[in-house]
Order: structure tokens, then C-alpha cells, then sequence
């Protein structure tokens, strides 16, 4: 086996939050020849415009998709990524007390095995040897991202079993499933702390002293990969997604020589893993490295 390519596939909710949430790590895997596929789970048409620079709203959900598809498309090649879609559609974020029903059809209201098993066939001819996605609280409660939780941890036990999902090709063994810290309560007040002992505004104050920010429990960390050198290729993939992020924004706010001092890296949560580990890792393919490379 050695010799092999290492391959990674981060699966994603929505367009734009591959961008958001271990962008830079995806791009330094790139840069260091790892075959990095995105699996984007909607096509993320029921997204709000929530870019006030966009200059216009877009409310049809036709257009609302080829324009996210454009967005895609140009996020994917700043990140050097390939990218492919599920096929499912945007379930919305449902407002209101009471919560309203989500529309039918949705991703979120899928049956579990129906949903998993387009993801089950992408596992299984693509043959990544780490998967990543989100926890099971979806990094926040968002219907598709908790869906996005479930049908992730489904393929990843799925796809070694030539009993289940048969007709999906041939099985396959992931080695090692995370979650990413795409929000991180840590990496804000470090970030909130280095820009106020600066003398600079920080746009996180209010919202860490918030009882929301209190009633987060903070996940555990077991890996953190050093990517400085790929922010800014992160942060092109997150401007190409013009409809949904500001690029005065939040995400923008802290000087990014600040950023690398303070905050260097990325981190993720060892869900489970096939192969012997020492936590903490700096690198999601340890384990992995000595079975497909030979070191």
C-alpha cells in the first residue's frame, strides 16, 4: 500500500462553510500533494443574502443555487480543493417560538439512509483515509449542520460494511473521522484579548460576555494543524463567497500578523479513529502516514 496518495474529504452543510471552518488546513494539505475533496451537502439555496456590500437580495431559490454554485466554484480553486455536491436540499434556519415546521423535502427531514447513502458511494469510490465534519450539535443548531453530523458518522461506519448500502460500490475502510472547531470560544478570547492589549477594536467583546457564548460547553481538542501560512488563501475562499460573507467583517477583523502570533493554527476533535494514536497529534494523518507512505 505504500506509495499511495493520502486523501482527505471534509463534508459540509452549506457552500461557504468548508471556507469557514478548516479552510487553511485543507489548502497546506493541497500544498502538500493530499488529494482533498469537499462534499457540500445543499446546494445552500435558502441562505439569506448576509452581506450587506452585496448590493441586492436574491429570494428565488433557483438563483439563490446557481449563484452559491459560482461562489463554490471559485472558493474551491483558491483553496486548490476539488468539490462535489450530495444533492440535497437547503433546509433553512428556521425562525420564531415556536420554531415553524421545515419545508418538505428538505435535507434535514431526509430518512438517515436515504441521506447517508450518496455520501456511503462518495466514500467508497473516492477512498479518503480522514474524513472530517462537525460534531454532533453541528457546531451550532443548525438543522442541516446537525443532519450534516449524522449522515457523516453513518458513512464513515457504513462504508467499511459490505452488508450495508450494497449497490454503492465497493467498501471502504476510513481510518480516522474528526469534528473541526470551526467555532471556537478559545481561539476568540485569545483573538479578543491580543486586539484590545493592542489598542484595537475587537468585535468579539460583547459576545463572549454573553449568556450564549456562558452555555457553550467547550469541546475537547486533540489536534492542532499549524497553518498560518494558508490563511490567506482561506481568506480568498471566504471572499469568494460574496453573497454570505462581509469582507469588512468579523471574519476579517484581527490583523492576520496578530492572528498568526495568537492564533496559529486550527483545531479538531478526534471522533474515532482505526489505526493506533498519541494525543495530541499535529497532523490528521498520523497514524495514517506509515500504512499508505511507508513513514
Amino acid at each position: 500500500m505504500a506509495d499511495e496518495r493520502l486523501r482527505l474529504m471534509a463534508v459540509h452543510a452549506h457552500p461557504d462553510d468548508e471556507s469557514s471552518k478548516g479552510a487553511a488546513t485543507l489548502a497546506r494539505y493541497v500544498d502538500e500533494g493530499v488529494d482533498v475533496l469537499v462534499v457540500s451537502c445543499t446546494g445552500g439555496e435558502r441562505g439569506d443574502v448576509l452581506n450587506p456590500r452585496y448590493g441586492r437580495e436574491i429570494t428565488d431559490l433557483d438563483e439563490m443555487r446557481a449563484v452559491r454554485r459560482e461562489e463554490m466554484a471559485a472558493a474551491a480553486a483558491a483553496l486548490g480543493i476539488r468539490q462535489t455536491w450530495l444533492g440535497f436540499v437547503d433546509s433553512g434556519l428556521p425562525e420564531g417560538d415556536p420554531l415553524p415546521p421545515l419545508p418538505g423535502g428538505c435535507f434535514a427531514l431526509q430518512p438517515l439512509e436515504v441521506a447517508a447513502a450518496p455520501l456511503v458511494a462518495l466514500v467508497r469510490e473516492f477512498r479518503p483515509h480522514v474524513m472530517t465534519t462537525y460534531d454532533e450539535t453541528g457546531g451550532y443548531p443548525h438543522p442541516d449542520h446537525v443532519m450534516c453530523h449524522r449522515v457523516s458518522v453513518e458513512a464513515f461506519a457504513a462504508a467499511a460494511d459490505p452488508e450495508r448500502y450494497r449497490g454503492t460500490g465497493e467498501p471502504w475502510s476510513v481510518r480516522k473521522l474528526y469534528y473541526d472547531h470551526g467555532f471556537s470560544l478559545s481561539r476568540m478570547r485569545a483573538v479578543h484579548d491580543a486586539l484590545t492589549a493592542a489598542g484595537l477594536e475587537s468585535p468579539f467583546g460583547d459576545w463572549i460576555d454573553s449568556r450564549a457564548a456562558r452555555e457553550i460547553p467547550e469541546r475537547p481538542v486533540t489536534t492542532r494543524i499549524a497553518c498560518a501560512d494558508w490563511f490567506d488563501r482561506r481568506d480568498a475562499a471566504l471572499r469568494a463567497h460574496a453573497t454570505q460573507i462581509d469582507p469588512e467583517g468579523w471574519f476579517f477583523a484581527a490583523p492576520r500578523g496578530l492572528e498568526r502570533q495568537v492564533w496559529p493554527w486550527e483545531e479538531f476533535e478526534l471522533a474515532e479513529t482505526r489505526v493506533p494514536v498519541k494525543l495530541p497529534e499535529d497532523d490528521l494523518f498520523a497514524g495514517v502516514r506509515v500504512l499508505v507512505e511507508g513513514r
